[in-house]
């Protein structure tokens, strides 16, 4: 049959089987707020409705700066069901890329947390086709945004049925940007069929195996590329969800899986290595209910998924994907074969980026364009295709002909190998980015922002390994002659354009950048000579 795969449709199965399970958010103030599908989906009802009063036409974007709770739960369907687009904005970018993607978005309505107003306040006045702010709150506080108003005075009017349009599964539902490691962030839009489908995978047996007797957790911010696609995965299968607003508090996170019963969660490995710490040192919180962890962002150490098989029982499965893949790409779930092998060896299986979920197609391709043998050894660029991944960057046309390959692949600019069981292991980034506890750095930006100061002749940035955030940048610099810099002159400077948590983490004032025959610098060489790990400095952390 010629069934439209919406999002609408995900929302009528959650209200209509599962009209009473619960939607629970921790409270930044501590308090807990309940409410069922049922509830929400009149209160969504309500914003689609809204949404009309403020002309917002088909087609049209909204921004959304807000952290994991029941409000962007709502936005995540309201404006998607009615026929817009969310776009769910990155407030950790520097100022500079997070303008760029509202204005690239044309975000005409941006809700925002009380608590990330003044990220939004700072910018506002660049910030070319915003026509409305929304306070996510039941008042407005103190603030220089206009015209503004509070998302509860915004819905108390409206009424809690809707006609919902009739909406073809190719239009776009919902739009994140990039990180912007190479560049201003590329805005990548989804559709309707791929979020289906995506949601459809995620429960898979071979997947995340999300169902309806699970209680999901998404630690992972819901503004990194569709929280993993976890939200709308959940609520296609009526599962309880549970929504942390701070997504970095281990202590919160530990009692919410213990009070709720949560059974699935997902989130960078900085996460749940400062979980296992926090349970060690209390080990009356028992979070033996969880069932199994989703890892993404970075790739966890081994030891990592030792401790919480043995201490928690609780697998972790690794995963691998990008903003462009909405994101799911590979899972290191095992097959029966790996099974049979020997613990070392599973584990060595279970630290790699994983085999293709179903649905994606998966192949590595060397320097000459053939496909690498499958042998665990040989590199090349992993290239991926499926109904979820994006076939195009918005405005960026130019990039769209070097990104995707003339058979439909995207060229991911991973470096990967194959093994002859079909995982795959992503062995670096053609591009020299730097993970830090799940969140991207450029090292060209850091680099070029380094040079563009009257006392560096030559500056490399290379990630180096950290015992908390597993990669920090370290700057390698080369001083102009006659010039005598400190480390806290250069972190001043990058302070003017870069967020605290870019600045590095350590210098290396030295005589010369080695360079590769064609004249770039040569990292490999650094990152050799500086093979380091930098300890937690409960301090500088505190600052950055």
């Amino acid at each position: 049959m010629g069934v439209q795969l919406t999002l609408d449709k995900v929302l009528e199965r959650a209200v209509t089987l599962f009209p009473d399970r619960e939607l629970v958010t921790k409270l930044p103030d501590g308090g807990i707020h309940r409410y069922t599908y049922a509830d929400a989906y009149d209160r969504i009802c309500q914003l689609a409705g809204a949404l009309d009063d403020l002309g917002l036409e088909t087609g049209d974007r909204v921004g959304v700066v807000a952290t994991n709770h029941y409000r962007h739960f709502e936005l995540y369907f309201g404006p998607a069901c009615s026929g817009r687009s969310i776009h769910m904005c990155n407030m950790r970018l520097p100022d500079h890329h997070f303008v760029h993607t509202i204005d690239d978005a044309e975000d005409r309505v941006v809700f925002v947390d009380p608590g990330l107003i003044e990220k939004v306040e700072a910018n506002a006045d660049d910030l070319e086709t915003v026509e409305q702010y929304v306070v996510l709150d039941d008042d407005v506080p103190e603030t220089s945004l206009e015209p503004v108003t509070d998302y509860e005075s915004l819905l108390e009017e409206q009424s809690r049925e809707y006609d919902w349009p009739d909406i073809d599964e190719d239009a776009e539902y919902g739009m994140c940007h990039t990180s912007g490691t190479t560049g201003l962030p590329k805005g990548v839009p989804y559709t309707h069929r791929a979020m289906y489908l995506h949601s459809i995978m995620s429960g898979h047996a071979d997947a995340n195996g999300i169902s309806q007797s699970d209680v999901s957790l998404p630690v992972v911010p819901m503004f990194h590329a569709n929280g993993w696609g976890v939200p709308y995965a959940a609520t296609f299968v009526g599962a309880k969800q549970v929504f942390p607003s701070i997504h970095t508090d281990p202590e919160s996170i530990a009692h919410l899986i213990a009070d709720e019963g949560v059974t699935f969660s997902a989130a960078v490995p900085t996460i749940w290595l400062e979980m296992a710490e926090y349970l060690d040192e209390n080990p009356d919180v028992d979070i033996s209910n969880i069932d199994r962890l989703t890892v993404g962002g970075s790739a966890p150490p081994e030891s990592l998924i030792r401790t919480y098989d043995e201490e928690y029982d609780a697998p972790i499965i690794q995963g691998w994907g990008m903003t462009e893949t909405s994101p799911l790409g590979t899972l290191s779930t095992l097959r029966k074969e790996a099974t049979e092998l020997s613990s070392d060896e599973q584990y060595a299986y279970r630290a790699k980026a994983g085999l293709p979920v179903p649905g994606m197609q998966t192949r590595i391709i060397d320097d000459d364009g053939d496909e690498v043998p499958a042998d665990g050894e040989t590199m090349g660029e992993l290239q991926v295709r499926s109904p979820w991944v994006t076939d195009h960057y918005h405005n960026r046309p130019d990039e769209n002909e070097e990104a995707f390959t003339d058979d439909g692949y995207l060229r991911t600019g991973d470096i990967a190998t194959r093994d002859e069981l079909g995982y795959v292991d992503v062995v670096d980034r053609d591009k020299d980015v730097i993970k830090s506890g799940g969140e991207w750095i450029s090292s060209v930006q850091l680099e070029n922002e380094l040079i563009a100061h009257d006392g560096v002749s030559e500056a490399s940035v290379i990630a180096v390994d950290h015992e908390r955030w597993q990669e920090r940048p370290m700057a390698c610099v080369v001083q102009r002659d006659g010039a005598e810099l400190t480390e806290a002159e250069l972190d001043d400077h990058l302070s003017e354009t870069f967020p605290a948590w870019w600045l590095p983490d350590a210098y290396r004032f030295i005589d010369e950048i080695p360079k590769t025959s064609t004249g770039k610098f040569d990292k490999k060489t650094l990152r050799d000579r500086f093979d380091v790990v930098l300890e937690a400095d409960e301090a500088t952390e505190t600052e950055r």
